[in-house]
């Protein structure tokens, strides 16, 4: 009899490692297939604003002071709205004939989500006549574990030269000073 129980555990044990071979396949093919939707829905959206992006002036093409805002649907480009008053922006001044180059870049970056943070509200950039100044706006200035992540990926993304000084403002100090980008001095 003790052969029988044994043969018969063998056999069971086959069926259950077969079934639990089964069900990791199938949640192999169910992650796939959200990945896949996922990919899916973000290369839309990318089509989707590149349909428009393509038919807008570039930075680099404007004539004195301007600045355009990329901000995600419902956040305000403003230091008071709830998403950003906790939050502050890294600032870069860029070389004149850069802007174009680094806006586009950065934006892209932005939709393909390489900045992997869920911080960021938005970007802008400012077209002077003597300078560009682009700056990435994030929710939270307190965690310098995201700001210095926020930095490194922005600094990797823009190709920017080791040696490029950059500076983190929050929106706080922005608001207690009444400052622009004006007020804060940054050379490449």
């Amino acid at each position: 009899m003790n052969n029988k129980f044994d043969a018969l555990k063998d056999a069971n044990s086959g069926d259950h490692d077969q079934n639990e071979e089964n069900r990791k396949q199938k949640d192999g093919e169910k992650e796939k297939m959200e990945r896949d939707k996922t990919q899916s829905s973000s290369k839309r959206q990318a089509v989707q604003f590149w349909r428009f992006y393509s038919h807008m002036v570039r930075p680099g093409d404007l004539t004195g002071h301007s600045d355009f805002h990329l901000f995600k649907e419902g956040i305000k480009p403003m230091w008071e709205d709830d998403a950003n008053k906790n939050g502050g922006k890294w600032i870069i001044w860029v070389w004149k004939g850069l802007a174009s180059r680094c806006w586009e870049t950065l934006i892209l970056a932005m939709l393909g989500e390489q900045f992997m943070v869920g911080e960021i509200c938005g970007a802008v950039v400012s077209v002077w006549f003597q300078e560009d100044i682009i700056s990435i706006w994030n929710k939270t200035a307190r965690d310098q574990t995201t700001t210095a992540r926020i930095r490194d990926t922005l600094r990797r993304v823009l190709n920017l030269p080791p040696n490029t000084i950059m500076e983190y403002k929050t929106h706080t100090d922005s608001i207690k000073d009444n400052s622009s980008f004006r007020n804060t001095k940054i050379t490449l």
